[in-house]
């Protein structure tokens, strides 16, 4: 069995620390970009529209209070003695004003009922965006630390020197070092005595 560890992840772990930071930096200025387009775009319809509409309302009401004016000089000095003067002109043109000062009454209209819906949908979007914006801020740069926490950990196990192999314990060339436990191990006081004298010495 082998002693060492088998690292096969390395350059994966480096492509998504490199893949995350790309995402985190794109991100952020995409949201960044997301949130200028969005206020322009509340801005234009709250503020630019609003304001357009209602001089617009206003030019309306000039035309048509000048249109009045001048259909009644119309009649008032086109009159030939009991003869009503026409004056299909004017008649045009005031009904020409009365049209448009509707049409921009219409369209304030419009732009004051939308108002509050336009910036209810932009503050429920800022929080969602103030959500992604706290992964790519705090939950990126925390899973970036953690991969290279990991990677020096591999580097420091990759570089460290693994045990000499064909080492054995307790073993040699596979032959067992112990004895049975009955068997008799002669002592080193047994070796030393002398050994008892055999019959026919002394005779």
């Amino acid at each position: 069995m082998s002693t060492q560890a088998d690292v096969k992840s390395i350059d994966t772990l480096v492509f998504i620390k490199t893949a995350l930071a790309a995402f985190a930096h794109e991100s952020g200025q995409s949201l960044s970009e997301i949130e200028i387009q969005s206020q322009r775009a509340v801005d234009w319809i709250t503020v630019d529209q609003a304001a357009y509409w209602k001089a617009e309302v206003r030019r309306a009401a000039d035309q048509v209070n000048k249109a009045i004016k001048d259909l009644e000089h119309c009649r008032a000095f086109k009159k030939v003695g009991d003869n009503q003067p026409s004056c299909i002109e004017e008649k045009k043109a005031l009904e020409k004003a009365r049209r448009r000062q509707e049409y921009t009454e219409r369209k304030a209209e419009l732009v004051r009922r939308w108002t509050p819906t336009v910036q209810q949908q932009f503050r429920e979007t800022c929080v969602r965006l103030v959500r992604f914006r706290e992964v790519i801020d705090v939950d990126c740069p925390k899973a970036m630390a953690r991969l290279d926490q990991m990677l020096r950990a591999l580097d420091a196990y990759r570089s460290t020197a693994g045990p000499a192999a064909g080492t054995a314990t307790g073993s040699t060339g596979g032959v067992s070092m112990t004895r049975p436990a009955d068997e008799s191990v002669p002592t080193a006081s047994a070796a030393a005595e002398p050994a008892p004298p055999s019959p026919r010495e002394g005779t």
